[in-house]
């Protein structure tokens, strides 16, 4: 199971932190993505953390923007989100890389308004 957290209203410009923790697996055997799904639009994939050496990569739409990282004692992944604009606005989701249907949680709203 995936769990995540962290998200609410921010001011444009502004920044959160989304955690994502699971329970029954150990994240870190796993590359684990993050995935945004807005009003009216397909979800899509925004970041990506590999098993392997930890490599991350990131959408055109997030570069520079958003850090993905892991902190494998607690078999968490974070998403730091800086910068934050109305279009991030959307519920966040973590799944593996692909993403396993029966791991879809109830993501975390984040919206950006003033």
């Amino acid at each position: 199971q995936l769990v995540e957290s962290g998200g609410g209203l921010v001011q444009p410009g502004g920044s959160l932190r989304l955690s994502c923790r699971a329970s029954g697996f150990s994240l870190d055997a796993f590359a684990i993505g993050w995935y945004r799904q807005a009003p009216g639009k397909e979800r899509e994939g925004v970041s990506c953390i590999s098993s392997r050496d930890d490599s991350t990569y990131y959408s055109d739409s997030v570069k520079d923007r958003f850090t993905t990282s892991r902190d494998n004692a607690k078999n968490t992944v974070y998403l730091q989100m800086n910068s934050l604009k109305p279009e991030d606005t959307a519920v966040y989701y973590c799944n593996k890389v692909p993403p396993i249907t029966a791991y879809w949680g109830q993501g975390t709203q984040v919206t950006v308004s003033s």
